[in-house]
C-alpha cells in the first residue's frame, strides 16, 4: 500500500461547524492519516465553510480562492458546500468534492474515492446525521474548554435565517448520549462544556415529544466539570421547571445568550418571530428576579426590511432599559431562498451601519458598568492563555463565554488549564483584571 496523503483542515464559521470539524480529524486520524495544521504541506486541505451571511460567504470563498491560487486540492464541506453544491464543482477546478453538512462523518471514504480519481459530491439534500460519543473526535480548543452539541437543526421559520435549510430539522441526541461524552471531555481535563445547539431551550422535542432541557441539566449535574454554559436560550423555552435546573444544579452557569433579534413588534412579526413581542420584557424581567447572577447576552439585527426609524428607537429604549451584560449587533444580510430576501422597503447599507453604531454605543456604558460592579470581588477564572513577552495570564471568569465575550486579564501563576480565584481590581467595557488571589 502506497503512503496515506496528508490532509490539513481549514476551519470557518460557528462553534457548530467547529464540532464538525473536530469529528472530521478524528475520523481521518483513526484511519491512518496524517492531519496537519500546516496548509502548505497537506496533499489535500478541507475547508470547513460557513454560508449564515454574506460576508461569511465571502470569507469562505476568499479562502477557497486562495488556496487554488496556490494549487491545493480542496476538500469543500460545511454550508457552503451544502448551499452552493452545483456551483462550487463548476466554477472551482481545484475542488475534488463537496460534502454537506450531514455528511462529514463519511470523510474517510471520501478521500479514499478521491484517492481513487473520483471527483466526489457527497450531499444529502435533507441532512440527517448527528455524531454522537461513539464518533471519533479531535478537540481544536484549549485545554479546558469543549463544546458539546446537544442537538442539530432548527424547526423555526425565521424569515431572514437560511440554516434550516443547510442543517436541516431538528434531531436531538439523548440524554444519556450526552453525559456519556460529557464523562468523557470530564476525564480529559476539561472545565468548562458549552452546550450547543440552534436553539437549545427546545433540546428533546423531537426525541421525547416535549422539551427536556431541564432534564438534561441536573444529568449534568453528576459530572465532574465546574462549568457548564448553554449557548441559544430561546426566552419562550426559560420555563420555571428550566429556572430551577439551573438553580438547583451546582455546575450550571446562570448565562443565558438569549438571541433575541428585535424588540419592536411589527419587527419581530415581519421576521416570522411574532410569539417574541409578547414575552421579552417579562422573560427578561423574570430572569432577573428568580436567577440569582443571572448573566444575560442578547443579539439583535438591525436594517431588517421595512425598520424604520421609530422601530429602531424602540430597540436602543428597550437596551437602554433592561442592560444587558453583553450585546451582539449586526445588519441584516439578505439571504436568497428566505422569506425576507424579497421584502420591500429596504434600509440602505449607510444607515444599517449607523444604527448598528449607535447601538453599540449605547450599550458600551451599560457593559462598563455592569463590570465595574465585579472591582472588590474574588472570581474565579479559567486561565486560557499567557503572554510570553510580559507573562500576564488571560482568561475568562463564569460571565464570559469564548470567543464572543470579554477576557480577564490576570497577575500572578496559574497553570493553563486552570480554575484560579482571582481579585478583580479594575474593569472596562468589555474585560476585567485582577490578581492570582492568595488563599
Amino acid at each position: 500500500m502506497g503512503k496515506k496523503p496528508t490532509i490539513a483542515i481549514a476551519h470557518l464559521g460557528c462553534e457548530k461547524n467547529r464540532i464538525d470539524s473536530e469529528h472530521m480529524l478524528g475520523l481521518l486520524a483513526g484511519a491512518g492519516y496524517t492531519v496537519d495544521t500546516d496548509e502548505e504541506i497537506a496533499d489535500y486541505v478541507i475547508v470547513n465553510t460557513c454560508s449564515f451571511i454574506q460576508a461569511a460567504r465571502e470569507e469562505s470563498v476568499r479562502t477557497l480562492v486562495e488556496l487554488a491560487e496556490s494549487n491545493k486540492k480542496i476538500i469543500i464541506s460545511g454550508c457552503l458546500a451544502q448551499h452552493f453544491q452545483e456551483e462550487l464543482l463548476d466554477e472551482l477546478p481545484e475542488a475534488v468534492a463537496v460534502v454537506g453538512t450531514g455528511d462529514y462523518q463519511k470523510i474517510v471514504d471520501i478521500v479514499q474515492r478521491v484517492e481513487a480519481g473520483e471527483r466526489v459530491r457527497e450531499i444529502s439534500q435533507t441532512p440527517q446525521f448527528i455524531a454522537d460519543e461513539s464518533t471519533p473526535r479531535y478537540r481544536t480548543t484549549t485545554e479546558g474548554i469543549a463544546y458539546l452539541r446537544v442537538a442539530e437543526g432548527c424547526d423555526y421559520s425565521c424569515a431572514f435565517c437560511i440554516i434550516p435549510h443547510l442543517r436541516g430539522k431538528q434531531r436531538s441526541r439523548s440524554i444519556e448520549s450526552i453525559v456519556a461524552e460529557a464523562h468523557a471531555l470530564a476525564q480529559q481535563g476539561v472545565k468548562e462544556i458549552i452546550l450547543i445547539s440552534q436553539i437549545t431551550t427546545n433540546y428533546g422535542l423531537d426525541l421525547y415529544g416535549e422539551p427536556k432541557l431541564a432534564e438534561l441539566l441536573r444529568a449534568l449535574g453528576e459530572v465532574d466539570v465546574p462549568w457548564v454554559r448553554m449557548h441559544y436560550a430561546y426566552p419562550t423555552g426559560l420555563t420555571s421547571k428550566v429556572i430551577e435546573a439551573i438553580q438547583q444544579t451546582h455546575n450550571i452557569l446562570p448565562y443565558l445568550d438569549l438571541p433575541l433579534q428585535h424588540s419592536h413588534p411589527e419587527i419581530l412579526r415581519a421576521m416570522n418571530r411574532p410569539w417574541q413581542g409578547r414575552v421579552n420584557d417579562n422573560v427578561i424581567e423574570r430572569l432577573k428576579d428568580t436567577l440569582s447572577g443571572a448573566v444575560l447576552r442578547t443579539t439583535f439585527i438591525v436594517g431588517f426590511p421595512g425598520e424604520e426609524d421609530g422601530h429602531f428607537e424602540h430597540l436602543v429604549e428597550f437596551v437602554e432599559r433592561h442592560e444587558f451584560d453583553h450585546v451582539g449587533v449586526f445588519t441584516f444580510s439578505p439571504e436568497e431562498g428566505t422569506a425576507a430576501f424579497n421584502l420591500p422597503n429596504p434600509v440602505a447599507d449607510e444607515l444599517m451601519q449607523e444604527r448598528r453604531e449607535i447601538l453599540m454605543e449605547v450599550q458600551q456604558p451599560i457593559s462598563a458598568k455592569n463590570n465595574r460592579a465585579y472591582i472588590g470581588q474574588t472570581v474565579d477564572v479559567l486561565i486560557e492563555q499567557e503572554n510570553p513577552e510580559t507573562g500576564e495570564l488571560i482568561g475568562r471568569s463564569a460571565r464570559f463565554a469564548p470567543e464572543v465575550d470579554g477576557l480577564v486579564y490576570v497577575q500572578g501563576s496559574a497553570s493553563l488549564g486552570s480554575l484560579v480565584p482571582v481579585a478583580i481590581t479594575d474593569a472596562s467595557a468589555y474585560d476585567l483584571y485582577g490578581n492570582v488571589a492568595q488563599i
